[in-house]
Formats: C-alpha cells, sequence, structure tokens
C-alpha cells in the first residue's frame, strides 16, 4: 500500500541523525550528552507524595481538558505572571507542548484561504513538531530565517503581502529554541498587529518562559490582551522546563473561547488526557513559585559560567533565556564530531534543527549545547569544548 506523500520529505529527526553521525566514533573522555533539552535538576519535595497519594486515580478515565483544579491552577499562574484573567474554558489541559503545538494546528488550520493553499510560517531554526503539523493539514510550510541579522527572530513582516493574506498560522518560540532570544513586547505588538491585518493565528509556543537571566519574558497571549487582540493568539507552556518535569507530559493552551473549544473538540477524540494523579502534581507546581526560583537561580549560575569560559570567542552571544547556548563553528557536523571524538562531549549540530532553504541552512554554523547537567559537570564539559574548538579564540 502506498504511504501518504505529505510525509514524505521529511529529513530524519535531529536525534537519530546525530547517533547516525556519531556511529563508530569512540568518545575520548567520559561522555557527557549535551544535546537534549532535558532538564536534570531535582524534581519538586511534593510530586512524590502527591503520586502517592493519588495513586488510586490511575483507576479512573481522566477529562480530557482537565480537572477544575488544574484549570484554576493555570488561570492563577497566568494572571500572577501576566496579568491576564482567563476562565477556564479558555485553557485545555495537554500532554506537553509538543502535543498541543500539533493538535492546534489540526484544530484551527482552514483547507484553503484566499481560495488557495495556506501557509504557515515558521521561525527557521525551529523546534521540529511546527514542520510536522504544517505537513499533516497540507499547509505550505514557510521557512523563515531567524538569524544573527533579524535578532534571531523571524521577520514575519518582511514576507510579501500576497503571501501572508494566505497565511493561517505563525509559529513564534519565545524564549526561542535553540537560540535564547526574547522577543520583546514591541515583536510581539508588531506580530499581532500584523495577523490581524491579514486574518491568521499566532501559535506561543513559551515552554521556556520561566528561565531567564534577569527580566521576565514577555507573553503573547498578555500583548494580545491589552491589544484586544486575544483571537489571535495561542499560548503553549509546560511543566517540562519550568518545574523539572519532562516525564510528567503536562502542559497547556490557552486563548480565545473560540480556539480553546475547537482544540478541546478535536482532542476528545484524539487526545490522550493527562492521568489524574499527573494532574494532581501539575495543580500544585502552577500553584508553586519557591521551586521555579530555585530552579532559575541554578541556570543563572551556569549562564555566568558560559559567560565566562566562552565570553570571548568571537561570535558568542549568552542566551537571553532558556537553556541552551548557540555557538558559532565552522560546520555543526565537524564540530560535533570532533567534540565527541576528543573530549567526549555530545553536542547537537545547528543544521538539524533548521531546514535548507535555497542554498542556506541557518543552521549550519552552530551546534546547540543544552545546559541542563549540574553546575561542576556544566563548567568541565564547557572547559573541555572551550580548549577543542576553540584553541585559538
Amino acid at each position: 500500500m502506498a504511504q501518504p506523500e505529505r510525509f514524505s520529505n521529511l529529513p530524519e529527526y535531529a536525534f537519530p541523525r546525530l547517533r547516525n553521525l556519531l556511529n563508530g566514533v569512540e568518545p575520548g573522555g567520559d561522555p557527557v550528552v549535551m544535546t537534549i533539552g532535558e532538564p536534570r535538576h531535582p524534581m519538586p519535595d511534593f510530586v512524590a507524595p502527591i503520586i502517592t497519594e493519588t495513586l488510586p486515580l490511575f483507576g479512573k478515565y481522566p477529562p480530557n481538558e482537565g480537572t477544575p483544579e488544574l484549570l484554576d491552577a493555570i488561570a492563577g499562574w497566568v494572571q500572577r505572571r501576566y496579568g491576564v484573567e482567563l476562565s477556564p474554558s479558555r485553557i485545555t489541559a495537554l500532554n506537553g507542548t509538543r502535543e498541543g503545538l500539533f493538535n492546534a494546528a489540526l484544530a484551527l488550520c482552514p483547507e484553503q484561504k484566499a481560495g488557495d493553499r495556506p501557509a504557515i510560517l515558521i521561525p527557521n531554526p525551529f523546534y521540529q513538531v511546527y514542520a510536522v503539523a504544517a505537513a499533516a493539514v497540507s499547509a505550505q510550510p514557510v521557512f523563515v530565517p531567524a538569524t544573527e541579522q533579524t535578532g534571531f527572530l523571524p521577520d514575519y513582516a518582511a514576507l510579501d503581502p500576497s503571501l501572508l493574506d494566505r497565511t493561517v498560522i505563525a509559529y513564534i518560540c519565545s524564549p526561542a529554541n535553540p537560540q535564547g532570544s526574547v522577543a520583546p513586547d514591541a515583536y510581539l505588538e508588531r506580530l499581532l498587529e500584523l495577523a490581524d491585518r491579514h486574518d491568521f493565528l499566532v501559535f506561543s509556543d513559551e515552554c521556556y518562559s520561566e528561565i531567564y537571566r534577569e527580566t521576565p519574558p514577555p507573553g503573547a497571549l498578555a500583548v494580545a490582551d491589552r491589544m484586544g487582540l486575544a483571537d489571535r493568539v495561542v499560548i503553549f507552556n509546560s511543566l517540562s522546563k519550568r518545574s523539572n518535569l519532562p516525564g510528567l507530559r503536562s502542559g497547556f493552551a490557552a486563548g480565545s473561547e473560540a480556539n480553546i473549544a475547537a482544540l478541546r473538540r478535536l482532542r476528545s477524540y484524539s487526545g490522550a488526557p493527562v492521568p489524574l494523579p499527573a494532574q494532581a502534581v501539575s495543580a500544585a507546581a502552577w500553584a508553586d513559585e519557591a521551586h521555579v526560583d530555585a530552579n532559575r537561580a541554578l541556570y543563572q549560575r551556569k549562564y555566568d559560567l558560559a559567560d565566562r569560559l566562552l565570553g570571548n570567542v568571537p561570535g558568542y552571544r549568552g542566551p537571553e533565556a532558556g537553556f541552551f547556548l548557540w555557538l558559532p563553528v565552522e560546520d555543526g557536523e565537524a564540530a560535533a564530531v570532533t567534540l565527541w571524538r576528543e573530549a567526549g562531549i555530545q553536542v547537537l549540530p545547528g543544521a538539524y534543527l533548521a531546514r535548507q532553504v535555497g542554498d542556506e541552512n541557518p543552521g549550519q554554523g552552530y551546534i546547540r549545547v543544552a545546559l541542563v547537567a549540574d553546575e561542576d559537570t556544566t563548567a568541565r564539559a564547557l572547559g573541555l569544548l572551550r580548549q577543542t574548538i576553540y584553541r585559538g579564540a
């Protein structure tokens, strides 16, 4: 039987691709894996007791959209963090942000716009689920450079107005994966004005929002609420990075009542609800800031480490937020092989997080380094990285 063509041009996913690249290459030291954005800081202390107390609830089907307690906790966090009041009907629970970023495209992308194939705008480099969501709805993916020249944010306003008229969704990630850039209020205002003028939605991936140097990154929903354009944006967030709970698979989407109703309707057929014990942990996590403050302080110390060890490397730019370094190299694949072979440090070639458009892949001259290990391991690894690929700097 023939397979669907809409997925036929998907490149191999980043991590299998990295395994193939390093296959047969022996590590040149005790391995330190700095590829995947999997937090390794301690989980909050309240997780285990809540799981123990709610263990019998694994025997019950959970509500797909989230328990009232969870929705109230999320609404409370959004109010404290952004000053936006949300009714529970404007929120839905998710199995992490990836599931929501995919399903929201299925729920909200029309088959045609302006009598033509719809377009979905994607920053390049990007979190790879954006592209597969566009493929699933048979939209045209438009990869827009997010490079040093554009402040590592996509310049959607520079696109042809006829393309913007066909646009149905624009993905934005702030703080950005992999570059660590933050979209300021003025950028979000321009993007929302563009969305309103050309009648499209903004999907704002904000899962790194609570890891930052000093100033909390703005939120797209807060900006939209001030502008009276809340129907133009859907935000996505999770507990993976904020609370060091990537395995809990718990997040949320929030937006207008109509957009969330459409997402809930689709998920009632196709989405897997978050188990009730996980929802109980999630409600406690969204209600607590002490563990988030402690977690952020650990990352802030690692920002300082990176600045000290790599700050005079030509082209180095410390992240504004998030936990990735986006380091300039001559060739990302070659640098990844060298670091593994000579130092036992595993990093991700930047090209694996981007798509080639014409003759250019905007990730080609970078590696992504995840600052997720403990402080001592991070210091040792960054020192070895500096010695191995930046010897002359």
